[in-house]
């Protein structure tokens, strides 16, 4: 099995409404697609779920395209391979890039899927034939506004509400959505914008029966989490400390929280992210799928992801119209009363409008074996 062509797209796609983390506010994205074929043929499809600044991780859009326009997409040129988890392997020299690793990665288990006539789901293990979603609401300076954003999502039907937070708009928020919706299943997500120094302010969130306090600390960190979980009623779930498998082992023998939340993208790639899958389920950790503000491509990607049975939260794959005028597969992704039906078609499940890709391309490289 060999990759016989890959065409790098850098698509730039406006987002419906803006959406404010505790680290900017974005609107337009910017990322790579990885459309690549094998000898046979087959195409398969991956998203570099990158944004244009290095705020959620090190890597952004122009240096993932380097990463993969000068070393990775050459080198995954050159080499056959029988399985995509080798992938990981010949990958494994470059150090972190994962978000450059994984769509490569992703673009091969589609092929891989393909190639066997089975869904991605199928391909990587899952077995859940629809999932629950959940929705992740940005941060608001009007606390009206936010109020009305999560009746709409609760009348939708969504399973799971996570709104962001940071320090002036925590304890207070919550409270009022509490008041509001005393038992509505809901998380809060930190991005990192607490210390070791917030203790005290972030016990107050104990009282409000709160899912998970996401990714509170530091990016990376694990010790001083494990600090705060020992204080702590509310789960702590990881986030933007969870890179690696070894992150993922670290953390559980630490303490450092009680639920992790996998981003494919972030570990490198989906053969990294069973492992990861195994190890937490073997250590009775939940895990759910997180959300990149993905095209359908991404998405796709998730919702075979979120088809594994220790993915048992709700996960962040809301649908397409959630964040998109018009998404770049058809269908789109449609979320009914909060469940979504996991595509049973051989890869990815979904259809890549090429007159929409091409829309949205503002650059384009192909590199033929």
């Amino acid at each position: 099995m060999k990759f016989q062509e890959i065409t790098m797209h850098k698509v730039s796609m406006r987002m419906k409404n803006p959406f404010t983390t505790s680290f900017g506010t974005e609107q337009d994205r910017s990322f790579v697609v990885i459309e690549a074929k094998d000898e046979l043929g087959n195409t398969g499809w991956g998203e570099c779920v990158t944004s244009d600044s290095p705020l959620y991780i090190e890597e952004f859009t122009d240096g993932s395209w380097v990463m993969l326009e000068q070393f990775l997409v050459p080198l995954a040129l050159q080499h056959e391979w029988e399985h995509p988890d080798e992938l990981a392997e010949l990958f494994a020299p470059f150090k972190r890039n994962n978000l450059a690793k994984a769509v490569i990665d992703a673009a091969a288990w589609d092929i891989y899927a393909k190639r066997q006539g089975i869904s991605l789901s199928e391909a990587i293990g899952g077995t859940k034939k629809e999932i629950e979603v959940g929705v992740s609401l940005g941060i608001e300076d009007d606390m009206e506004q936010l109020l009305t954003k999560i009746k709409e999502k609760v009348d939708e039907g969504y399973k799971r509400i996570k709104v962001k937070i940071k320090p002036g708009k925590d304890v207070e928020v919550v409270k009022q959505i509490r008041e509001h919706y005393p038992d509505i299943p809901l998380m809060v997500d930190a991005n990192s914008a607490y210390t070791l120094d917030d203790i005290d302010l972030l016990k107050q969130l104990d009282p409000y029966n709160l899912m998970m306090i996401e990714q509170p600390l530091t990016a990376g960190d694990l010790i001083d989490h494990a600090e705060l979980q020992k204080h702590l009623e509310t789960p702590i779930c990881l986030d933007e400390s969870i890179h690696s498998y070894d992150d993922a082992r670290k953390a559980i023998q630490l303490g450092s929280g009680k639920i992790i939340n996998m981003k494919v993208g972030r570990v490198g790639g989906l053969s990294i992210m069973k492992k990861i899958h195994d190890l937490c389920e073997e250590a009775a950790i939940p895990m759910w799928c997180g959300g990149m503000l993905e095209s359908g491509i991404g998405r796709a990607h998730n919702i075979a992801v979120t088809s594994l049975a220790n993915f048992t939260l709700p996960g962040d794959t809301a649908a397409s119209s959630r964040y998109w005028h018009e998404d770049i597969i058809e269908p789109e992704v449609f979320v009914h009363n909060g469940i979504l039906q996991v595509p049973s078609d051989p890869g990815i499940g979904y259809n890549v409008s090429r007159e929409k890709l091409e829309r949205y391309t503002v650059q384009k490289k192909t590199f033929k074996r």
